[in-house]
């Protein structure tokens, strides 16, 4: 075998190694998972910064939030328009909102959480959806629980009234996609995963409405 032809072959085996590390260190997204959707433009740009007392300490908001971040700020000015409002009762609310959209993601029908999801993402959800049909493919999902919620960041627009939350998900589940035939193409129905999610929620504070509304994933 000539030298140059073993060089060649030596470094195709490298490359081979280092992509299956990559493989396992980094993960890889599966058909079954929900699509990325872009946060719209015209939500808030920037943190809301808004002073405040030193003297007023809420734990409810430094649970989750660095004092003095433009998160931490940014929660303080929802509760000055809306003081009902509760960091913690939130992220539990965003929780239970998790597995729902997943899970009916999953099962193709979307008609529950409808109301939870901005026309942008139910419109991204949907075409995975029908995608999914068109080609015969089924979804076999079984959510085993989320290991792990914390807020990500927070956004307030004063002018608008309109709040933006993100949440960190860290899922785990069973899911396989298998075709028309039947045969498992994606996932494994006998393994669980974990899923890694940054879904962002928004609501205009101070209205009648109580439901936030996911605006963009991630």
């Amino acid at each position: 075998m000539s030298n140059p032809l073993l060089q060649l072959l030596v470094l195709a085996g490298i490359a081979i190694f280092l992509i299956l590390r990559l493989r396992n260190v980094l993960g890889t997204r599966d058909g079954f998972e929900p699509p990325k959707v872009e946060r719209p433009a015209s939500g808030p740009s920037k943190f809301e910064v808004i002073e405040g007392s030193a003297d007023q300490v809420d734990h409810d908001i430094q649970d989750h939030a660095e004092p003095g971040t433009p998160a931490a700020q940014a929660l303080a000015a929802m509760k000055r328009v809306e003081p009902d409002f509760g960091v913690r009762d939130f992220l539990g609310g965003s929780r239970q909102a998790y597995e729902m959209i997943l899970m009916a993601f999953e099962r193709g029908d979307l008609s529950d959480v409808r109301p939870f999801l901005s026309e942008p993402v139910a419109e991204a959800f949907q075409s995975v959806i029908d995608q999914r049909t068109a080609q015969g493919q089924t979804v076999e999902a079984q959510f085993l629980g989320t290991r792990d919620t914390a807020l990500a960041s927070a956004e307030f627009d004063q002018a608008t009234g309109m709040a933006e939350i993100t949440v960190r998900f860290v899922g785990e589940l069973i899911a396989a996609t298998r075709d028309a035939d039947g045969n498992v193409i994606e996932g494994d129905p006998k393994v669980a995963r974990k899923q890694k999610d940054l879904w962002t929620f928004a609501r205009h504070m101070g209205e009648a409405d109580p439901n936030w509304q996911l605006v963009a994933t991630g």
